[in-house]
């Protein structure tokens, strides 16, 4: 019988290498075949060219428009001549303006056209800038603020020196919400949870300032419901949103609130939640040098140029009120309005005065009714001492000498019926147990 054949030391460590080398090729192609797909650049990315859209109805070119807006890319070069910025945390103004290299004299051109709106002046984070650019020139000749799908401004160039803007403010569609809660922990804290914004728990605890500590008077186990109206653009949020009613549950008492249509918060007895407004920013009588007027045209450029105040002629260093309860939202120097204050009231109130010489205020501070907040000037883009003072209801400019402003502490007698009808209507929602966005 033949003895089993065995291979020698040498060709056992042949046999030996050779799997070490095969093993080594292995793990090489491997590895390379991985790190290709990890570390590899992307594919460019695909361009697609958009015809253009013909509209029959000018309505029809507005929506169109804000959802455009909305879908373009939110910062950078969205063409050759067309650029986009979006305001971040920390921006300005002027440092967005250099960044797209367009001067600081066209920037104030566009800042005096802005006078009388002043939306440049708030600009937030998320709000997108779009520059047009002649393309021969590379002048620009239009800039688009997006302020969110339902509230966009376009400043057009006229001619070499000036601006003029046009607002555009799309109605959408507005739904109802029950948000309905029990306290757990703090009421701000169960508030925020229950999707409430920080702005509108805010304003709930202003509005109850005078009839709840809700440090003391709310704990753990406590109820609340809220029913706001939201704001829709093609059913997409648009951020925009009021508080219908409000109703607090504790252990031993009940609050509510109701918004009826003067913008006043009342109990379910129509008593006002709110002090009443003042109809003047002053004590005494002063002359109007120049009445409200959508239509006016501007005393120094001469241009249409809206007019959303009262003028009202007083030497410089005139004391002015508050006109009703609220938080300072805004204290701006401006080079054509000057020096001026913003305050937001309970409801859907809002009131502006300008040029003034002093400010005695500071942004975020809460004020009252008939408290001292400036001294009249003439600061800004001006004709003479005087001051210009403005409200604003549901963001749009009135007439301060006419407008429909809670003057009284109740609901007006005459109007009664029809409170009584529209607490009934939002009671009926407060006692669903649960919905979300039906028709308002």
């Amino acid at each position: 019988m033949n003895a089993t054949w065995k291979p020698t030391k040498n060709q056992q460590t042949k046999q030996r290498r050779k799997r070490r080398f095969f093993l080594i090729v292995a793990t090489l192609f491997v590895v390379g075949w991985v790190g290709y797909y990890i570390y590899s650049p992307p594919p460019p990315e695909t361009v697609t060219v958009v015809k253009p859209t013909v509209f029959e109805k000018p309505t029809e070119r507005l929506k169109h428009d804000a959802v455009l807006s909305a879908s373009l890319p939110v910062r950078g070069q969205t063409s050759k001549h067309v650029l986009q910025r979006t305001i971040a945390s920390g921006d300005n103004l002027s440092a967005i303006f250099a960044g797209v290299e367009i001067s600081q004299t066209v920037m104030l051109q566009i800042v005096a056209a802005d006078e009388s709106l002043l939306a440049l002046d708030i600009l937030r984070p998320g709000n997108t800038l779009t520059f047009t650019l002649d393309e021969e020139t590379r002048q620009l000749t239009k800039m688009e603020l997006f302020i969110d799908p339902a509230h966009q401004v376009i400043y057009q160039r006229i001619d070499d020196r000036n601006f003029e803007y046009r607002e555009i403010i799309l109605p959408g569609t507005w739904k109802y919400q029950l948000l309905d809660s029990d306290i757990d922990g703090s009421f701000y804290q169960s508030a925020i949870f229950s999707g409430l914004s920080d702005r509108e728990v805010g304003n709930i605890t202003y509005l109850f300032k005078n009839k709840v500590n809700f440090n003391r008077d709310i704990r753990a186990g406590d109820r609340f419901q809220v029913v706001r109206n939201l704001q829709l653009i093609d059913g997409k949020l648009t951020g925009q949103s009021h508080i219908e009613a409000v109703r607090i549950f504790s252990r031993k008492h009940h609050y509510s609130a109701f918004l009826f249509e003067d913008g006043n918060y009342y109990d379910e007895k129509g008593k006002s939640l709110a002090r009443a407004f003042q109809r003047y920013p002053f004590k005494g009588r002063y002359r109007i040098t120049s009445p409200f007027n959508l239509a006016r045209r501007h005393p120094i450029t001469k241009r249409i140029s809206p007019h959303k105040g009262v003028d009202f002629g007083m030497s410089v260093g005139t004391p002015i009120y508050s006109t009703g309860d609220g938080v300072v939202t805004r204290v701006k120097n401006h080079p054509y309005a000057g020096k001026y204050i913003e305050i937001q009231h309970e409801g859907r109130y809002l009131t502006r005065y300008m040029h003034l010489s002093r400010i005695t205020v500071k942004r975020g501070e809460k004020v009252k009714r008939g408290e001292r907040i400036a001294l009249s000037g003439n600061t800004g883009r001006s004709t003479g001492p005087h001051l210009h003072y403005e409200i604003h209801i549901k963001g749009r400019a009135v007439n301060p000498i006419t407008a429909k402003i809670p003057l009284a502490v109740s609901v007006p007698k005459g109007k009664f019926k029809a409170f009584k009808q529209r607490v009934a209507e939002l009671e009926l929602l407060l006692e669903k147990s649960q919905f979300d966005l039906i028709g308002s």
